[in-house]
């Protein structure tokens, strides 16, 4: 089971990213996909979540109507699509799988770079 987040960047606030994660080894139905942030000195955060078949998404409060979380079965890979990103969106982004959007995860992808600064 692989997991690989990509797509991170240099953005000015209130631009947009879209990230990726692609995965390979299990099938993309298998598990619920989250998208989590980190930044310095803080806890990792799951911000976003697509469930396993019926692609429920789930959002925190702070990146709803924002960012919207989406599945390509094609291509094995969960999108988050960020707008209208502030300074407080630099973090470190990572994808991970899990049974559920509310357990902790069993795989996670490396992280990729996100800084919102003009």
């Amino acid at each position: 089971v692989q997991l690989q987040a990509s797509g991170g960047g240099l953005v000015q606030p209130g631009g947009s990213l879209r990230l990726s994660c692609t995965t390979s080894g299990f099938s993309i139905d298998s598990y619920a996909i989250g998208w989590f942030r980190e930044g310095p000195g803080k806890e990792r955060l799951r911000i976003s979540c697509i469930s396993k078949w019926d692609d429920n998404t789930y959002y925190v409060d702070s990146v709803k109507g924002r960012f919207t979380i989406s599945k390509d079965r094609a291509k094995n890979t969960v999108y988050l699509q960020m707008n209208s990103l502030k300074a407080e969106g630099t973090n470190v982004y990572y994808c991970g799988a899990s049974r559920t959007c509310t357990v902790a995860n069993d795989y996670w992808g490396q992280g990729t770079q996100v800084t919102v600064s003009s």
